[in-house]
């Protein structure tokens, strides 16, 4: 739903909310940490780093066609991580999601509601046809997250990305297809 051009989602426990100038001090207190950022390009965040994120966000979110949705994950009442889709292809119809929570909150579900709600957002709002993630097959807390929410794995994608020492990394693909997740019901299915 849209309040005052600033969109929001909210499931039980978490909210997602556009970003502001001010959310860099919250995104830094988890994207400035090495384990968060482990299976990232990018990262450790320096201040300047999480500055420019919310730089970036803000800018992209006033463009048309809009690309980019990155939102604030909001657990009692404070910002402990970022959940994004993508329009990666417009004719297609197709997005790609992603999302990273501060450690402190790891274990308690908000990655799987945080994608949950992008992904009801991404096949409602934005009337895509097929959403994608991928993730280091090392990475078996996100691995879960995405069996969770109901996308398939469909692969390995071999060697497809240069990390920021220099070595090539692996991920697993997963998708989602729009009536997959009306026929599963897994907008509604309870985490």
């Amino acid at each position: 739903m849209t309040k005052n051009n600033e969109i929001i989602l909210a499931q039980e426990t978490i909210s997602l909310r556009e970003f502001t100038d001010q959310d860099w001090v919250d995104v830094h207190k988890y994207a400035s940490q090495e384990i968060v950022c482990q299976y990232q390009v990018w990262g450790p965040n320096t201040e300047e780093d999480s500055k420019q994120f919310i730089r970036d966000v803000l800018e992209q979110a006033t463009q048309t066609p809009r690309e980019r949705y990155a939102f604030a994950i909001i657990y009692q009442d404070t910002l402990i991580g970022a959940v994004e889709i993508v329009i990666t292809d417009f004719t297609n119809k197709v997005g790609e999601i992603g999302y990273i929570v501060n450690p402190d909150y790891w274990g308690k579900g908000v990655a799987t509601e945080s994608a949950q709600l992008v992904l009801t957002f991404g096949f409602e709002s934005l009337k895509l046809h097929r959403i994608y993630a991928t993730c280091d097959p090392r990475n078996v807390g996100s691995s879960k997250v995405l069996d969770k929410v109901g996308m398939t794995r469909e692969g390995l994608l071999r060697e497809n990305m240069l990390m920021k020492d220099g070595v090539w990394r692996d991920s697993l693909l997963y998708s989602v297809l729009k009536q997959e997740w009306a026929k599963e019901g897994a907008a509604n299915k309870p985490l």
